[in-house]
Order: structure tokens, then C-alpha cells, then sequence
């Protein structure tokens, strides 16, 4: 064999292993400076954000409540006494609308105006500063009258009929006759009743009591014949 063959062999082990090196020193960065990025290495990408809104400061408005009707009173009837006085007062009330009648047998006063959420309040139809005030509840109206410059408190419990408030219209010589009547169970069982009458601006005398067991039957008034309504046939041309 000839004497080259180790010498090459030797030559080429020392050349790769030159390569190696060389290999190795390309791979590893210095002492201190950082290796190169790689892509596993790099950074996330920037992530895309949606803006904030906008800070109003806790002042977003809330949702306005919704708007209720205010109930009223379908219908219903009242009546009582005037306290301090003879007088007896009935009221009625139909959709809301309400009717009154005070009378003590001398002087009279109607009044009209509203019931909304239990509140009743009525201004006199022919007397300027004349008003009822009242709260309904429990089955009663309870508040105060004023009429001619006085006042007072008044309860008037629910009533049916015969109870109630009465009219009655009529043309006596000439004269436009307006009676009213109110009619009230008593604890007793009878019957209570006040009214008044005029012809044109006069009072009239001796005003007939209504029949208790049937308010409407016909009646006398000044020689005239005269036909009392229950408040539902009149309650519409008041109010």
C-alpha cells in the first residue's frame, strides 16, 4: 500500500473538521450580543381594538316611565249630612264627571266638576265662590261645602236607590220652576228628605216630599204637575 493513503485521510479529517468550525462559529453569535430573530421568535403583530365609547359622565338618561290614565269612578252615588247644619248633600259621579246638591230646605246650591283618583272637586253652576272638596274612598265621600260665605264638613256614605239626588223642571205662569230633592235611608229604616223649589228667582212655598218608595212618581208644585228625574236623566245636561 502506498504511503499517501494516511496522509490523505488525515488531510481530509482535518479539513471537515475545519468545516465544523467554521459551521459553528456562523451559528452561535458572539458572547453578549443576541441571536438573530427567527420567525418564532417575532412579535405579535398589533391587535386591532375598537375605540371606547365615549365617557358621558353616568348622565345617559333612563327611559321615561310610561304615562298611566288616572282612574276614575264609573259611577256611583252619595249622600249625607252637613255637619252643623239641617242641610243634606248628594253627589254622583258618572266617567269621572261629578254632580252635587246641598239644600237644607231654605237655600239650595248645585255644583258640577270632576272625580280623578279619588279627588272630588265641583264649583257651584248659579253661586260664585260655592265648591265642594272631597276625598272618596272606603265607600264614602268625605271633605267640606262651602255655600254663602260658610263652610262645612260633610260624610256621605255610598247610597242606592231610592236614596239619591232628584230634579225636576217645569214652566209655572211664565216662570222657569227648578226643584230638587235629596232622599237618604236612615238608620231607622225611613227615609230622610229635604228640597227646594224656585219659579224664576222666587222661592216656592210648601215644596211636596217626594213618594220614599218611588221618588219619580208625579207631584204638585204650585198647582202644577210636575215629573221628578232620577240623577241619570239629567246628570248629561249638568256637566
Amino acid at each position: 500500500m502506498s504511503r499517501l493513503g494516511p496522509v490523505i485521510t488525515l488531510m481530509a479529517g482535518a479539513v471537515l473538521a475545519m468545516g465544523l468550525g467554521v459551521a459553528s462559529t456562523i451559528a452561535t453569535p458572539p458572547a453578549g450580543q443576541p441571536a438573530a430573530n427567527t420567525a418564532a421568535d417575532a412579535p405579535p403583530a398589533e391587535e386591532e381594538t375598537t375605540a371606547a365609547p365615549e365617557d358621558d359622565g353616568g348622565a345617559t338618561p333612563l327611559p321615561s316611565p310610561s304615562q298611566t290614565e288616572p282612574k276614575k269612578i264609573g259611577k256611583a252615588d252619595y249622600g249625607g249630612r252637613v255637619k252643623g247644619t239641617g242641610a243634606l248633600i248628594a253627589i254622583s259621579v258618572r266617567d269621572g264627571k261629578a254632580i252635587g246638591y246641598f239644600c237644607d230646605g231654605r237655600s239650595e246650591a248645585w255644583f258640577k266638576g270632576t272625580e280623578s283618583d279619588g279627588v272630588l272637586r265641583l264649583k257651584g253652576v248659579a253661586h260664585a265662590g260655592s265648591k265642594v272638596t272631597a276625598d272618596i274612598a272606603d265607600g264614602r265621600a268625605e271633605g267640606s261645602v262651602s255655600v254663602g260665605g260658610g263652610k262645612w264638613r260633610f260624610v256621605a256614605p255610598t247610597v242606592v236607590k231610592p236614596s239619591g239626588l232628584y230634579r225636576a223642571t217645569a214652566l209655572v205662569r211664565g216662570a222657569k220652576l227648578r226643584a230638587g230633592w235629596i232622599v237618604i235611608k236612615n238608620a231607622d229604616g225611613g227615609y230622610d228628605q229635604v228640597g227646594a223649589a224656585f219659579a224664576g228667582t222666587e222661592q216656592v212655598a210648601d215644596l211636596p216630599r217626594l213618594d220614599s218608595q218611588e221618588p219619580t212618581a208625579p207631584v204638585t208644585v204650585d198647582d202644577t204637575t210636575v215629573y221628578p228625574e232620577d240623577v241619570d236623566a239629567f246628570i248629561e245636561e249638568m256637566r
